[in-house]
């Protein structure tokens, strides 16, 4: 026993314990070993190259919401073929909270309390009453965010009333359209699939006007289907890396759901910016060396769009990635 108290105050007496823990914490965040016989994921690189270049050669703007650095006009595309899910892997993407939030899109919800209830806390800074107010919606309930992106997509265009409604059988159906059309093959390989969140007559009633806004669906060869989005502002830290994956998915349920098979996915960007907070963080990231895609494949075939979940989606190769890099959000 006097070996251990011995030990206990040399430790007390010789080591900073505020230095021991952050190793500790450290050790912790330390990402896995490089895999030096993984393929190197070209897709991913691109994201890479476009914070590079937004931070080597995009100019200073004042938006909205503080000074950015921009870049207009961009474009990557992501291979989505076999079941690869582009999540990226230089930082660690909160993937499941993504899915939700696409969910919640394609049940046309507008409530932030029903994200909150799945523990979905990205527009929370968008849905509080300071922030209602200065869009000039002051009669609108705190948590009310108002005909946002998924209202659109199932309900394009009907008057909004508030987010307990019953919209049903109102509006357009934009997303039950496209699926009816992909189903059929006589329509399939139409140029008109096209799901839009942009509502000029709406967007002030909308807590917050649509960033990733239009998408157009293509299908090859009578079985591929591709989904090419743009979207009119991107915020290259926290934003476009949810936008990759959760259109990836988004791609890869309406493919399964119309027994077609996920084929690519292309991002367009007009104003791509990148907060001045976010600099540094970047500038660690693109240091950091892309590990390979997950994959993951639809479980169920249901008949309404509805009804898929989380527990839908099986892994069949699992996200692996790099450690977090935390980024405040500007709302």
């Amino acid at each position: 026993m006097w070996l251990f108290t011995i030990i206990y105050q040399f430790i007390i007496n010789h080591i900073d314990s505020n230095v021991w823990f952050k190793s500790q914490e450290k050790l912790e965040n330390l990402d896995e070993p490089e895999n030096l016989d993984e393929p190197e994921n070209l897709d991913e690189q691109q994201y890479l190259d476009l914070v590079n270049d937004v931070i080597e050669n995009g100019t200073t703007e004042i938006g909205r919401n503080g000074p950015t650095l921009v870049k207009f006009g961009n474009m990557m595309k992501y291979d989505l073929k076999n079941g690869t899910l582009p999540v990226l892997t230089t930082k660690k993407v909160a993937i499941k909270t993504c899915i939700q939030e696409l969910f919640w899109f394609i049940r046309g919800s507008t409530s932030n309390d029903e994200l909150n209830k799945m523990n979905v806390k990205i527009w929370n800074g968008n849905s509080t009453r300071e922030f209602l107010d200065s869009r000039g919606l002051t009669d609108r309930p705190e948590g009310d965010l108002g005909p946002v992106y998924g209202f659109q997509w199932r309900f394009f265009n009907a008057p909004y009333n508030d987010c307990t409604t019953d919209y049903t059988g109102k509006g357009e159906d934009q997303l039950q359209q496209i699926i009816e059309n992909l189903k059929n093959p006589e329509t399939r390989t139409s140029r008109r699939h096209i799901l839009t969140a942009w509502n000029p007559a709406q967007l002030d009633e909308m807590a917050l006007p649509p960033c990733h806004m239009i998408c157009q669906f293509h299908v090859r060869e009578d079985k591929y289907l591709s989904c090419a989005l743009f979207q009119r502002s991107g915020d290259i830290g926290l934003g476009v890396p949810f936008n990759i994956a959760s259109y990836s998915v988004l791609t890869h349920i309406l493919a399964h759901h119309c027994n077609l098979e996920a084929d690519e996915f292309v991002h367009f960007i007009g104003n791509g910016h990148i907060y001045t907070e976010h600099i540094d963080q970047l500038k660690e990231q693109i240091k950091r060396t892309p590990k390979s895609f997950p994959k993951i494949i639809i479980q169920r075939r249901h008949v309404n769009i509805n009804d898929y979940c989380m527990d839908d989606i099986e892994w069949t190769k699992e996200y692996k990635s790099h450690g977090k890099i935390p980024m405040i959000m500007s709302v």
